[in-house]
Order: C-alpha cells, then sequence, then structure tokens
C-alpha cells in the first residue's frame, strides 16, 4: 500500500481558490485510481472526485462539478484537486484515498478505495 499525506488546506473566502495536493509514497503509484473525498462536521464521509491511474477517466460529484479539478503527476506521485469558486458549504476536512485493484471506470465508493490520508481541513468564510 502507498502511504498519502494531504496538504494545501486553509482559510479562504466564498469565491476563492485553494489547491490540494496529495503526496504518495512508494513505486507503485502509477498504478492506483485516486480520489479526493471530504467530511463534514457531523456528517457522512463523502465522494468529492476521482482520477483513473493513467489519468483518462474522472469523476465528479455534482457539488463539485465545474468548480473543482482532479488532477495527477505521477512522475511525481502527486494528485491534486484545484478547487475554484469555494463555497461555505464545501468546509470539510478533505481525505485523498487511493487503491489498485479499482480501475476507475465506474461511479466512485468510499468501499473502493483502501487506502486514505489523515485529511487537510479545508474552511470556507462566508
Amino acid at each position: 500500500q502507498v502511504q498519502l499525506v494531504e496538504s494545501g488546506g486553509g482559510l479562504v473566502q466564498a469565491g476563492g481558490s485553494l489547491r490540494l495536493s496529495c503526496a504518495a509514497s512508494g513505486r507503485t503509484f502509477s498504478s492506483y485510481t485516486m480520489g479526493w473525498f471530504r467530511q463534514a462536521p457531523g456528517k457522512e464521509r463523502d465522494f468529492v472526485a476521482s482520477i483513473s491511474s493513467n489519468g483518462d477517466i474522472t469523476y465528479y460529484a455534482d457539488a463539485v462539478k465545474g468548480r473543482f479539478t482532479i488532477s495527477r503527476d505521477n512522475n511525481k506521485n502527486k494528485v491534486y484537486l484545484q478547487m475554484n469558486s469555494l463555497k461555505p458549504e464545501d468546509t470539510a476536512v478533505y481525505y485523498c484515498a487511493g487503491d489498485p485493484s479499482y480501475s476507475g471506470n465506474w461511479y466512485p465508493r468510499r468501499r473502493d478505495f483502501g487506502s486514505w490520508g489523515q485529511g487537510t481541513q479545508v474552511t470556507v468564510s462566508s
């Protein structure tokens, strides 16, 4: 399994932007489908975005479609989440996740991912 470490969270005003990064250890990152999930206080951990191992398939939750973009750099063992036009309802802890067995070609579920990071807090003020 890869080890995942998120960074880039913080406090931003509504309408602003943030770019989250997830750094993965290990030599097999390029075989992993990667995803981002988020969890607001008192709520379930929800899917945000995913990207297949070679980047050709992406999925987005309806709530972020058109505002967030997931990308990856397999040479750097990193996956990114560019978040634009942020809203207060985007406030949550954001988790990076990955799995080599999930091909990424169906709508992602939490159980499709076996490796998880510790999360990074994103707070959007109104």
